[in-house]
Formats: C-alpha cells, sequence, structure tokens
C-alpha cells in the first residue's frame, strides 16, 4: 500500500485483512508512513495523515505520536486544518497530557475568532477535555460569550460553561447572572443549554438554589408554552414539541421544588396539565410523562397529582416496550412505602408482570409484588407468589423464598395458615431456602400448641414422600421426634388421621439415616429423633438402641458423638433417660434474650429474677466394676438456658470415690455479663472443692465461655444428689449474679 493513499482506501485495505495478524501489518506500515510525513516540512498533508491516525486511533492502536501534530494543526490558520487538530485534540489529548496545556493559548485565541465556527471548535475541545486549569484561565471568555448576540455561541458556551462548574465548582458564581438572562431566550437550543447550566449551579450550591427558586414561575410558563405550542416541524418529535427541553426543564423544577412548600404550590397546576396533555402511545411523550412522575413525587405536590402520578406509572405497565414496564416498576417500587394504597390499584398487573419472559422485569414484578403484600391481601397476593415460585428462574428462587417468608411472618392470618406456607414453600423450593429457616419454622411449630398433631401429620406425610429437600426431613425428624406420641396415637381433628405404627415411623427415620442424599446435619435431625422416640413408644425400644449403637462408629465425628453419648444413657443412665430426652418446651421468641440475631435497641428492661433448681443424681457403681471402653464416661448435661444465658454441667467420673464436675458458661445476648458467682450444696460425708472460676464476665453473641471446676471427693460412697439453683437478674447494664438456694436440711454449704 503506497503511503500516500486516501483515508477511504486504507480502510477499505484494514478492512480487507483476513486476519488479525494482517491487520496489524498493514496498520504499522502506514504509521511509519505518517511518522516520516510529520517529520517532514509542511507539505499540505497534515490533516490528511492525522485524520487516517485517528481511525487507527479508533481500532485500539497506539496513535499517542500524533499530539503534537494535533497542537500544530490547532495553530493553523486554515479551517479544515483547525477541524482536524481540535478532533485530534479531544481524541487523543487530556487534561493529564502536557501537550494539553500547549493549545490552552490558541483555544483563548479562537475563542475571540471572527468566525462562529472557528468559535465553535474551541468550545467543543475545551468542554470535552478542558483541565481545572485551562477552566480557571478561560473562565472570563465562556462568561464573555454566554452573553453574546449570536445563539449558535451562548448554546455552545452554555455547555462549555457546565464543563467549567464540574471540574472547578468554584467558578458557579461566575456563570450565575450570565444563566438567569439565557432563560429569555427564545432559541431553544440557548434554552437547552440554560436549563442545564442552571441544573448544575443549584445542584452544587445551595445558596445559588435559593436564587433560583425564583425563577420558577418563568420556567412554568416556558412549559406552558411547550404543552400549549402547536405543530413546529422544528421542534416536533413524534407529535411532541422538543420533549428534549421539557424533560430538562422538568428535572430542575424537581430540583428547585423538593422541600419548598412555595415552589411546588407554583408548579402543581403545570405538572397537571403535562400528564394530562402528554401523549404516551410514542416514547417521546413517555419519557416527558416519566420524569413529570418522577418530579411529582419528589416535590411537596397534591395528593391527587400524586395518585395520577402512580396511575401513569401503572398505564406504563401495559405498554409493550420492556424498557418502559422496567423504569415504571422501578419507580413504583420508589413510591409503595409512602403511597401504599395508590400502587395497590395495580396490583393485578403488576402481578401479571411474573409472568414476563425479561428476566430484569420479571425481578422487579417480584420485588414490587412482595412490597405489597399486606393484611388484607395476603392469601390473594400469596397464592400468586407460590405460583410463580413453582416455576421462576433458579436465580430468583432464593429472594422468592425469603420474600414470602419474611411476609408471612409479618401478615400470617393463622398459626395453621402460616405453618402450611412454610411447608409448601420448602416442599417446591427447599433448597434455596435461608439457613435460618429451619429454626424459625421449629420455633413456629412449638408455639403452634393445638396444631402441633396437625403438623407432625403433615410432615410424616411429605417425609415419606420425599427425602430430597434438606430443610424440610430436617424439620420432619425434629417434628417426629418431639410429637412422635400424637402421630402414633392416630388422631388428628385438624386433617385426615392416619394409622401409623411404630415400625412404620422408624423405617422412615431409618431411611433418612442411611439415605446417600441425607447431609450429616440431616442425620443428626434424624438420630436425635430415633433416641427421643425411645421415650415416646413402648414395643421398638431395643431396636431404637440398636441404630444408636450403630453409629458409634460412624466416620463423621458429630454424628459419632450424639451415638456414643445416647447409647451412654441406655447403659449408664437409663434412669435419666425420660427426663433428658423429654418434650421441648415452648419457645418465646419475643421474651428477653430471643432477638433472632437482631438488636434489641433502645434501653435494657430490668428482667424479672427467676430460679431454676436442678437436681443432678451421680450413679455409683462398684470398685470392682470394669468400664467398658467403647462406654462413655463423661455426662454433660445443660442446666440453666434462659434470657442468653447457658450454663452446662460436665461430670468426669475419675475414681470410684471422686469426682469432677465442670459448669461452663455462655451467653448470646448482645452485652457482656459481668459478675459470675456459683455456688453448690452437698452432703456432710462429701467434701467439696471449688477451683478459681476463668473469669467473672461472659463474652457477648458467644464470643467466649467462663469454666469452674468443683472436686468431690466421696470416701463413703454415698449416693450423690446435689440439688443447686441459680436466680439471674438483669440489671440496665446488662450485670448478672448467679446464686444458689439454701442447703436442704441436713446438707452443708461449702
Amino acid at each position: 500500500m503506497s503511503p500516500s493513499v486516501r483515508l477511504q482506501e486504507m480502510i477499505r485495505v484494514i478492512r480487507g485483512a483476513r486476519t488479525q495478524g494482517e491487520e496489524r501489518g498493514v496498520i504499522q506500515r502506514e504509521c511509519a508512513a505518517i511518522r516520516a510525513q510529520f517529520r517532514q516540512a509542511d507539505n499540505g498533508t497534515r490533516s490528511h495523515n492525522l485524520a487516517k491516525l485517528l481511525y487507527v486511533h479508533m481500532l485500539g492502536y497506539p496513535a499517542h505520536f500524533g499530539q503534537m501534530e494535533c497542537v500544530r494543526l490547532i495553530a493553523s490558520p486554515r479551517y479544515n486544518e483547525k477541524r482536524v487538530g481540535y478532533l485530534g485534540a479531544m481524541m487523543l489529548l487530556d487534561e493529564k497530557q502536557d501537550a494539553s496545556l500547549l493549545i490552552t493559548n490558541s483555544i483563548k485565541n479562537d475563542l475571540s475568532h471572527s468566525s462562529q465556527y472557528v468559535q465553535s471548535l474551541a468550545l467543543c475541545t475545551l468542554a470535552c477535555m478542558g483541565s481545572a486549569e485551562m477552566c480557571r484561565d478561560l473562565a472570563p471568555e465562556i462568561d464573555r460569550l454566554l452573553r453574546a448576540s449570536n445563539s449558535y455561541i451562548k448554546k455552545k458556551a452554555a455547555l462549555c460553561a457546565v464543563h467549567m462548574v464540574r471540574k472547578v465548582p468554584e467558578l458557579g458564581e461566575l456563570f450565575t447572572p450570565a444563566a438567569r438572562s439565557l432563560l429569555s431566550e427564545k432559541n431553544h437550543g440557548v434554552l437547552h443549554g440554560a436549563v442545564v447550566l442552571i441544573t448544575e449551579l443549584c445542584e452544587r450550591n445551595p445558596n445559588t438554589l435559593e436564587q433560583f427558586r425564583k425563577v420558577v414561575p418563568e420556567l412554568v410558563l416556558m412549559m406552558k408554552g411547550l404543552v400549549m405550542s402547536g405543530y413546529s416541524p422544528e421542534h416536533n418529535v413524534a407529535g411532541i414539541s422538543d420533549p428534549f427541553l421539557q424533560v430538562r426543564i422538568l428535572r430542575l423544577l424537581r430540583i428547585l421544588g423538593r422541600n419548598n412548600d412555595t415552589a411546588s404550590d407554583a408548579m402543581n397546576d403545570l405538572l397537571a396539565q403535562v400528564a394530562t396533555n402528554t401523549d404516551s402511545s410514542k416514547t417521546a411523550g413517555s419519557a416527558v410523562l416519566y420524569e413529570t412522575v418522577l418530579t411529582v413525587m419528589d416535590i411537596k405536590s397534591e395528593s391527587g397529582l400524586r395518585v395520577l402520578a402512580v396511575n401513569i406509572l401503572g398505564r406504563f405497565l401495559l405498554n409493550n416496550d420492556r424498557n418502559i414496564r422496567y423504569i415504571s416498576m422501578t419507580s413504583l417500587q420508589k413510591i409503595v412505602q409512602t403511597d401504599h394504597n395508590a400502587v395497590q390499584r395495580h396490583r393485578g398487573t403488576i402481578v401479571d408482570c411474573l409472568k414476563d419472559q425479561d428476566a430484569s422485569v420479571k425481578r422487579r414484578a417480584l420485588e414490587l409484588s412482595l412490597a405489597l403484600v399486606s393484611a388484607v391481601n395476603i392469601r390473594s397476593l400469596m397464592k400468586e407468589l407460590l405460583l410463580f415460585l413453582s416455576s421462576c428462574p433458579p436465580e430468583l428462587r432464593a429472594h422468592t423464598t425469603s420474600g414470602i417468608f419474611n411476609a408471612a411472618e409479618r401478615y400470617a392470618p393463622s398459626q395453621r395458615w402460616h405453618i402450611d406456607t412454610i411447608l409448601h414453600v420448602l416442599t417446591t423450593a427447599g433448597g434455596d431456602v435461608r439457613d435460618e429457616t429451619v429454626p424459625n419454622l421449629i420455633q413456629l411449630i412449638t408455639t403452634a400448641t393445638e396444631l402441633h398433631c396437625y403438623t407432625v401429620h403433615k410432615l410424616y406425610r411429605a417425609l415419606i414422600t420425599d427425602i430430597s429437600v434438606q430443610s424440610l426431613v430436617q424439620v420432619a425428624c425434629w417434628c417426629i421426634g418431639e410429637y412422635g406420641d400424637l402421630l402414633l396415637r392416630g388422631e388428628c381433628e385438624e386433617t385426615e388421621p392416619v394409622q401409623v405404627t411404630e415400625d412404620d415411623v422408624l423405617d422412615a427415620l431409618e431411611t433418612v439415616l442411611q439415605s446417600h442424599m441425607s447431609s450429616p446435619a440431616t442425620r443428626g435431625f434424624a438420630l436425635t429423633a430415633t433416641m427421643k422416640l425411645s421415650t415416646r413408644i413402648t414395643h421398638n425400644v431395643d431396636r431404637i438402641r440398636s441404630i444408636v449403637s450403630i453409629y458409634g462408629s460412624c466416620i463423621d465425628v458429630e454424628l459419632q458423638q450424639r451415638a456414643v453419648e445416647y447409647n451412654a444413657l441406655f447403659k449408664k443412665y437409663d434412669h435419666m433417660r425420660a427426663a433428658v430426652l423429654e418434650r421441648m418446651p415452648v419457645i418465646d421468641k419475643s421474651s428477653p434474650g430471643h432477638t433472632n440475631g437482631e438488636s434489641a435497641g433502645g434501653t435494657i428492661k430490668e428482667l424479672e429474677p427467676t430460679k431454676l433448681t436442678h437436681e443432678i443424681v451421680f450413679p455409683q457403681e462398684p470398685s470392682n466394676q470394669v468400664s467398658d471402653e467403647n462406654d462413655f464416661n463423661k455426662l454433660c448435661v445443660t442446666v440453666y438456658e434462659k434470657n442468653g444465658v447457658t450454663l452446662k454441667l460436665q461430670t468426669d467420673r475419675q475414681t470410684d470415690t471422686g469426682m469432677t464436675v465442670t459448669l461452663t458458661a455462655t451467653n448470646s445476648t448482645d452485652g457482656d455479663i459481668t459478675g459470675l458467682t456459683l455456688q453448690a450444696a452437698v452432703p456432710k460425708s462429701v467434701q467439696l472443692q471449688m477451683k478459681a472460676p476463668s473469669g467473672d464476665v461472659i463474652p457477648a453473641h458467644g464470643l467466649g465461655q467462663v469454666t469452674q471446676t468443683v472436686l468431690l471427693n466421696n470416701p463413703n460412697k454415698v449416693a450423690l444428689n446435689s440439688v443447686s439453683s441459680w436466680s439471674p437478674h438483669a440489671c440496665a447494664h446488662q450485670q448478672w449474679t448467679k446464686n444458689v438456694l439454701p442447703s436442704p436440711p441436713g446438707e452443708s454449704e461449702d
């Protein structure tokens, strides 16, 4: 290719390259020829070569060696060379390049040029890449051009002033008087530039904002003229008179009317007129109406006008353009908290958008539908959401389940409806629910005392139908373990009773334990449920003992530990098994200490002191009895669990005449607990030694624990019945103390 080829020929050759390597070769040869010609004297081809270099730059190849050529061409007296030079400066230079400072003087000279087109080139370049230093130096020139008589120059000067204000905000004071005078112009281009400049000034300076609030009536008249004007070929766009200027004026009115009653009142009638008279069948009209809605919602508008704005967004939901539907729902999402009833009128249309094929529209429709849920429409709207859940995309399933759970917890009409809804969600999308769903549902079931029989029957049916949904299986196992006696009784008023035998229930739990689909946590639920059933059934205790013993050698450490502890209950502490495995008490989430992970906030109220008396019987063994290596020699009992504090006693049987007892205290509340003390009562024949505690402060959020060791010496081998009691008190600064009741008659307190 000849070095002197025209731009069009170079473009044709580059586009004809069959490989990227061939394209690089063509560009490298042409760039070498351009460099060589740049080093020669002016031969009239500089602008031609720079134009080719700019095309190379657009393709992503380096063209920095043309920066100085841009400076030379800008200084040229020829318009065609200035035009290419300024274009090159906008593309190849920025404020970080030293070469940009070299064109400051040329721009200043061209701003005073006799030709408006040369002035226009300088204004466009300065507005594109002017640095802060250039803006400060040339700001007086721009202010002078804002007051010129040429509308073409004033329009470009106004846009250049916008760039300067963004670069150097303090220059706004210089341009404020000229910007105010531009509003009296008739030329739409000048008005557009003036409105953009005033908007920028008002957003950056509160004092300027107060000044321009006085021109609201003038802006209102300007807007009315656009809305009510007849057909004008010069400004008409799809039947709308200059929608670009209308949108800019509406944005400025939104800023001026925000948090100001006087300015808002002055524009209320105008906004109602625009909302009523603008045709929304075309995109241009929709743009104007959308800006009108945003303005109505942002200023202190009348209630009727706000309803009209919501209705406009409701009409947008019926538009065939998905982009319009999307922005409509985005706006409704912002409005729903303040104008809930107005948005409710369009609930049917919003729900229909859940069936849209576009993923973005579907997501917005889901978020808006969840926001519309209330105590009045919870049943009907939840049916639609559950139907959507059964067919929604995988990426929306977790968000849908979370929203349904939150709505059900807030507005559930009854506990049975609440339980049925959550079970339906677990059956449909159990793998996508949050981690806290299982404990939350368990808490809900425990509080619904009259529904225990109904719930255990329903969960049992779900368990024998499908064990792939882990969260559902976990809740089912827990419920069967707690209320298995109600299931075996076969009597349930709320649902059709099912005759279930003990073997049927154990078969279901054993299936969960043996299934490859069950996670370790799920197996733990199933094993615990199996163990609890040992106190709720009458004929299959030996089978339960066999199941538990199998998992004593399980590869999963957590499951193995549970099985070993349960096996120890069967072998050594069988007399305690019924008490240890008794039914869980009802959990009250509203009670102090049960914050569900949320801070209660505010002042901590004083809690009523509560007392807990817990008797621990330490069985004794003959000294000649040999312990089995597989037996578990420790007993860990939770003796206190209330108000966020958990106390555990762990016994360690060392000899037939001595024993070690360890107290462990943890704290799940939001504040540290201080002043922890422990006292114990034992028979006179037993010697007791209490070691120093590890501390007296229990850290909040379970971040630490306090332990204390107690040594018991029992030379006479008498039965040890330790009766201990704690009275926790919560003060305003979260300080707790633990005291013990007086010793029973015949016992001493050490």
